[in-house]
């Protein structure tokens, strides 16, 4: 794997990461102004609320990444192995084709936001800023699904050629042993 494939791939955890540590590291600041020196932050919140966002949509293309979405593996498991793969392909097209339509939506609503110029209240902050995680998010995750699913189709596809080759095998076995 290229190292600029791996940079993109790992991109929204590291920016997830660094999210993450302002979250804390805000919070932290803003529990001590207002407990200890009882001077709260007004802002702490609008940048509490867009971390949080950040965080999610920037996550979850690596919880694509290692499988650590919820999924329902009962019944596709049970599957004889022709229909698994065919179910595989089938679930893959599909995630794909939502997570499209997210990130057209996403752009649009982005874009929405961008020509009615709203803002929060107390730091003036692009509500476009905001919702561009969202078109962002989605373009990550497909990317980061797009990866897991050609890969995901390669392994089941050469398990169906093994599993052939051993069927062979073990036939024409069967032939010389009688």
């Amino acid at each position: 794997m290229s190292i600029f494939l791996k940079l993109i791939l790992n991109l929204d955890l590291l920016l997830a990461s660094c999210m993450f540590i302002l979250l804390v590291s805000v919070t932290f600041i803003g529990v001590i102004m207002r407990y200890v020196i009882n001077q709260p932050f007004i802002w702490l919140e609008e940048v509490q609320l867009l971390s949080f966002v950040w965080i999610v949509f920037l996550s979850s293309g690596a919880a694509f990444r290692t499988g650590s979405h919820v999924a329902i593996e009962f019944i596709v498991d049970r599957l004889p192995r022709p229909f698994r793969m065919l179910a595989e392909i089938l679930i893959g097209i599909i995630v794909i084709g939502v997570l499209c339509y997210f990130a057209r939506a996403g752009f649009r609503l982005a874009y929405q936001m961008s020509s009615i110029n709203r803002q929060t209240n107390i730091l003036n902050i692009p509500y476009a800023l905001i919702y561009a995680i969202f078109p962002l998010g989605c373009v990550l995750m497909l990317v980061n699904y797009g990866y897991f699913f050609v890969s995901n189709i390669i392994v089941l596809c050469r398990n169906a050629r093994n599993i052939k080759l051993e069927n062979k095998a073990s036939k024409s076995l069967a032939k010389n042993s009688n």
